[in-house]
């Protein structure tokens, strides 16, 4: 087995030291750290550089392409570090490998352009880009979150691109901090905010065996703003939610618009608890509108993973719960590395089933 070497870009710092305490007591404190930087000139052109070897190594490169708290000087002035600066120290660091380790795979959690996934007009298609750009540099497998549309895989069938749901850890969450859930049809409900979303909800409802409601987004098709076709309503489809706690799933909160709205809009249905599970919480537009809905009980919680840079600001919302994955990155790591099959941790359906019985026990039990 060849040694196991990993790399966190600074932009991945967040989750670095967890994961690579985990792996090195995993492996008999072993050294699985390879240090590395990308230093900048004046001009704000970078370099990546490897600490040491990584020579016949199974390494593993950690990169979060939207932490946007980091920055760097250019022309003397302090320039915030974009989605492309990451990725492009990403491919720094790959390219200062050489060649030279024996499998290469890197940890995006959220997928590089993502959201530009198809064309619609004369456009770019950057995701599919960034993919081949990585397949031709070497990477042989590829392992992100929740990713807006899973079927960018097929831009690199000889490529492996994992695609990771963390329902298990949204599941945990939930369960341990409100254990006076019902966890039945006439009490709980998983709605998804648009119909991208349905495959998630669908999933956890049928796991928790709850009905779904969906909503759908009415979108005005012949105009553009910043960037996409704004919203003019979102329309529910599905049942009653008449004093039901509801669990609203979506893969990213950006700006968090939609998801308010769909909150309210439940809300004035007469739905009772409404839980927000989002795998990104990127709150672009600012965390204000959620403390005003907070305070007007438009929801109960949100739910976000650390996936992506949190801001210490969110970190001390009352109504905001951090949902941990470092040690699930680091057991697909250690997995992977020893050559077991994955398919257990990407869609963890038995482990999740396991956790709601024993939830359904346990309240038995207090009944």
């Amino acid at each position: 087995m060849n040694k196991l070497g990993f790399i966190a870009l600074e932009s991945a710092e967040h989750l670095a030291g967890r994961i690579e305490t985990l792996l090195s007591q995993w492996h008999d404190g072993e050294q699985v750290r390879i240090p590395v930087s990308c230093p900048r000139f004046s001009s704000g052109e970078a370099k990546g550089i490897l600490g040491e070897t990584i020579r016949d190594q199974d390494l593993y490169i950690l990169v979060d392409v939207c932490n946007n708290s980091l920055t760097y000087k250019m022309n003397g002035e302090p320039n915030r570090m974009s989605p492309d600066d990451h990725y492009q120290d990403l491919k720094r660091v790959i390219a200062a490998c050489n060649g030279q380790a024996a499998r290469l795979t890197v940890i995006m959690p959220f997928l590089y352009e993502g959201r530009q996934h198809r064309k619609t007009a004369r456009e770019s298609l950057d995701c599919a880009v960034m993919l081949r750009e990585m397949e031709n540099m070497g990477v042989r497998r590829i392992i992100t979150f929740d990713a807006h549309d899973p079927r960018m895989q097929n831009v690199v069938p000889l490529t492996d691109l994992e695609n990771v749901s963390p329902a298990l850890q949204f599941t945990q969450a939930l369960l341990t901090e409100n254990e006076d859930l019902r966890l039945d049809g006439d009490h709980l409900m998983f709605i998804a905010p648009d119909e991208g979303a349905t495959g998630r909800v669908v999933f956890l409802a049928t796991l928790f065996g709850v009905n779904i409601g969906m909503f759908y987004k009415r979108r005005d098709y012949t105009r553009i703003v910043d960037g996409t076709n704004p919203i003019i309503a979102h329309d529910f489809c599905g049942g009653s939610v008449e004093g039901m706690d509801v669990v609203v799933v979506d893969d990213m909160i950006a700006s968090g618009g939609s998801m308010l709205d769909v909150a309210r809009q439940l809300k004035e249905r007469g739905a009772g608890r409404v839980f927000l599970f989002s795998t990104f919480g990127l709150f672009t537009g600012g965390l204000k509108k959620f403390d005003r809905a907070y305070a007007e009980g438009t929801f109960d919680r949100i739910y976000t993973t650390d996936l992506v840079y949190q801001t210490p600001e969110l970190l001390e919302r009352e109504y905001y719960s951090s949902v941990g994955m470092a040690r699930y990155i680091a057991a697909l790591i250690d997995t992977l590395h020893r050559g077991d099959s994955i398919s257990g941790l990407v869609r963890p359906e038995g482990r999740i089933r396991e956790m709601i019985e024993l939830y359904e026990k346990n309240r038995a039990v207090k009944a």
